[in-house]
């Protein structure tokens, strides 16, 4: 998807736009580039076509959503999912393990650290849900992350209008 697709689907169903375009990155879905949305929504915002806050509200929501959902999965199935995955790949099991470590040493902080690193932030749902990590510290560990990263962005495009594009090289 490119800016100018994205501002169309934003011009046209508006919240409900941001809401699913959120949501899909978090899942960690290729294609789907929140990092174009929410600065973009920050644009809008400044131009006074949807409320800042709405547009917090709208991210976080959806964030929290899709990195539910992956946490959900790697509590249900990532274990039995990892374990056929190490035994056809077994030079990736130490590296696999050392990351399960990482979640289970650093707990909450852990999550929110990793939910503002790029990449990272969309997938250490499922180690974390793999290693049963408690549902509401997940939960407030994960929400506190991805508002700050998504303040920064919406922040961003509010802060900068139309310019944050060029700074961020989008």
């Amino acid at each position: 998807m490119d800016v100018s697709t994205i501002t169309m689907y934003f011009t046209q169903y508006g919240a409900i736009a941001i809401f699913v375009i959120v949501f899909l990155e978090y899942l960690n879905l290729p294609g789907f580039p929140a990092g174009v949305i929410m600065p973009l929504s920050g644009v809008m915002a400044a131009r006074g076509n949807i409320n800042f806050l709405w547009v917090m509200v709208i991210t976080v929501a959806a964030g929290l959503t899709g990195s539910i959902l992956l946490y959900l999965l790697g509590r249900l199935g990532g274990a039995s999912f990892l374990k056929a995955y190490t035994k056809r790949f077994p030079k990736q099991k130490e590296t696999l393990e050392k990351n399960l470590e990482w979640i289970r040493q650093k707990g909450c902080v852990g999550v929110f650290v990793a939910k503002l690193i790029p990449m990272i932030r969309t997938i250490v749902s499922i180690p974390a849900g793999v290693i049963q990590m408690n549902p509401a510290k997940y939960i407030i560990s994960s929400t506190l992350g991805i508002f700050v990263w998504n303040l920064v962005f919406v922040g961003a495009g509010y802060l900068l209008g139309d310019q944050v594009f060029s700074v961020l090289g989008i």
